[in-house]
């Protein structure tokens, strides 16, 4: 690589770290020769860094991993922006989270505008009267707009029971519907075919099993984080919803199960998700205790 020019070089190494599949693949491109390692901490390279990139285990998180993410989200790439947002403000109880957050937002990343609209709707990082019902649907209609499975969910729950919008019963089933009809599509789910073919459009939400999506390595570092350093001995407590991994950052800050009690959820997609995919099974109303 002596004689390659540099512009060269920088175009192969954006082109390696755009598909790179877990943190390894970065490291060992960097390895490779001195060059490549100096062309990999240059801007237009770090801004095009893939998610999979971030998917740090929160066992080994360290300072360098931080200023990774932080060069990458300084030069504007909005996964490294959303990831080590989600990463300050719950795990680092860090405030400047929510703003790295708003900047992915801005950039339309639609993940970062559902879990604002979240943090808006449970006032999180503040008191019960922060909460903001009104911004919260907002961003989730922006988010679903773009096509963000959980921000469809969470708009239709809230149509359907008026909650910071006025009530829309049948619009909001009609978004459940697309949440659970771009969820079978995006899993190449057999129930896709029914849609295709005209058949029965009753899918997750309403009793019909669809694998649930993919989850972000964002969620998977708080999941991580939050099994290696638990919040119940200062009295909060974890979305009940596995593949979420938010905590609550004040006492009793996220909704019960209104049936058993056991459970809570930060958000209504996580509830309706948690619901289909397992306590569906287990939930047993408190009168039948």
């Amino acid at each position: 690589f002596d004689f390659v020019p540099d512009d060269l070089l920088v175009d192969i190494a954006m082109a390696l770290v755009s598909t790179a599949s877990s943190p390894a693949d970065l490291f060992n491109m960097m390895l490779i020769c001195r060059r490549f390692c100096a062309a990999a901490t240059h801007p237009q390279v770090l801004a095009r860094v893939s998610p999979q990139a971030f998917a740090v285990k929160a066992g080994s998180w360290s300072a360098g991993s931080h200023r990774f993410l932080k060069q990458c989200a300084d030069v504007g790439n909005v996964e490294a922006l959303y990831t080590l947002g989600m990463i300050r403000f719950y795990c680092l109880n860090n405030s400047s989270g929510a703003s790295l957050m708003a900047k992915a937002a801005v950039a339309s990343h639609a993940a970062a505008l559902h879990s604002l609209a979240v943090i808006h709707f449970n006032g999180s990082g503040g008191r019960r009267k922060d909460k903001n019902l009104k911004a919260g649907v907002a961003l989730c209609m922006r988010a679903a707009s773009l096509g963000h499975v959980d921000a469809i969910r969470e708009l239709g729950h809230c149509l359907q029971d008026g909650y910071g919008v006025v009530k829309n019963v049948l619009q909001g089933r009609r978004l459940l519907l697309e949440a659970n009809a771009r969820e079978a599509a995006a899993a190449r789910h057999p129930v896709f075919k029914l849609l295709q073919n005209g058949g029965c459009a009753l899918l997750s939400d309403f009793g019909c099993n669809v694998p649930p999506a993919k989850v972000h390595v964002a969620n998977k570092f708080l999941v991580e984080w939050f099994a290696l350093h638990p919040t119940s001995a200062a009295g909060l407590r974890l979305c009940s919803h596995a593949n979420c991994g938010r905590p609550e950052t004040r006492r009793h800050e996220f909704r019960r199960c209104s049936a058993c009690g056991r459970v809570n959820y930060c958000s209504r997609a996580c509830q309706a998700l948690d619901w289909k995919l397992r306590h569906k099974y287990h939930c047993i109303p408190v009168a039948d205790w």
